[in-house]
């Protein structure tokens, strides 16, 4: 293979980069009410979204499927050839049909029309030829025409498919924004990811209980407190009045500073030597509110009370890593 130097090579990406930077600002400066139009029909509909195109404007409308679906809005793709040897019957009269197609003019996509009118659905075309046949026959046809292709032949879509996608990207967001859909609504259609772990996981999910939860009463001695912590394999222990209701913490920290001023540390009671009203999480919290206040508070352990303020469980900061939080 020729050997080039790496400015030319560098020269020729960037090359590419801002052929494609100036088509999306061309199709941003020609927004237009079609643009309106099509948002207002795909927002109002009872139905589905139905997603459609051939070639590579095919593999684009794949994506903006799954990003409406994933956005709160019902979508599903249909390939265009396919659609008329039977997958027709997917769509329905109250459903939106978005057809992706550059010429507008591709004979799959032609075939297809006249039977998607029949069924009385709405058309939304994305093409770069507002004259074209898709968009004669479309309730609303949205330019996405750009001067020139990145390709250094000019024939592979390269700019033309940017510029597609950049606006189901936009059309996606809008609506996002029209139905008011927000983090806690993503993450229900994304438990397994990251954001849903974030978004979804309770306090009560991950926090150490039973043996792993030490909990003394106020009239223990520190000592037995000690014993039970590391039983425990714990750095602090819930303190907890006569009616089982929290009233302390006792931490390494709070057994540190004790050490020297307290000689005879080991026999005294917990409640002399314990941090009074200690940061708290409550069970039913979500595990992401729980790391924002062990970070603001600058703690590592907190413990987690119930709606009548006992200590059910104790939360590390290492749960909060082990559970993907962090």
């Amino acid at each position: 293979m020729k050997r080039f130097k790496k400015e030319e090579v560098l020269h020729w990406a960037e090359e590419v980069l801002v052929t494609e930077i100036e088509g999306l600002l061309k199709i941003k400066e020609n927004l237009d009410d079609n643009f309106l139009k099509a948002v207002e029909i795909i927002s109002q509909t009872q139905g589905m979204i139905v997603v459609t195109g051939m070639g590579k404007a095919g593999i684009v409308g794949q994506k903006f499927s799954a990003t409406l679906s994933s956005t709160g809005s019902s979508s599903f793709w249909l390939h265009a050839a396919e659609a008329v040897h039977g997958d027709l019957g997917r769509i329905r009269e109250d459903d939106v049909v978005v057809v992706l197609s550059y010429s507008g003019e591709t004979d799959e996509i032609k075939n297809l029309i006249p039977f998607i009118k029949k069924i009385g659905a709405k058309i939304i075309a994305i093409t770069g030829n507002t004259k074209s046949s898709l968009a004669r026959y479309s309730d609303s046809a949205i330019s996405v025409k750009v001067d020139k292709e990145a390709c250094s032949l000019g024939l592979a879509p390269t700019t033309s498919t940017t510029a597609m996608l950049a606006i189901c990207d936009a059309i996606s967001v809008v609506l996002q924004k029209i139905k008011g859909f927000k983090e806690k609504d993503f993450a229900s259609f994304h438990p397994r990811g990251s954001l849903g772990r974030k978004l979804l996981l309770k306090v009560c999910d991950i926090m150490r209980r039973k043996s792993y939860n030490p909990v003394v009463d106020e009239e223990t001695l520190i000592k037995d407190v000690l014993l039970k912590i590391t039983t425990a394999h714990s750095g602090a222990a819930s303190v907890v009045d006569e009616t089982g209701k929290l009233v302390g913490i006792f931490t390494d920290g709070d057994l540190r500073r004790n050490l020297e001023c307290h000689p005879q540390l080991l026999k005294k009671k917990v409640k002399k030597l314990m941090t009074k009203n200690p940061t708290v999480v409550r069970d039913t919290s979500l595990a992401s509110e729980a790391m924002k206040i062990l970070e603001k508070k600058k703690v590592d352990e907190v413990p987690v009370v119930d709606k009548d303020y006992k200590p059910v469980g104790m939360l590390d900061i290492q749960d909060l890593i082990a559970a993907g939080i962090i």
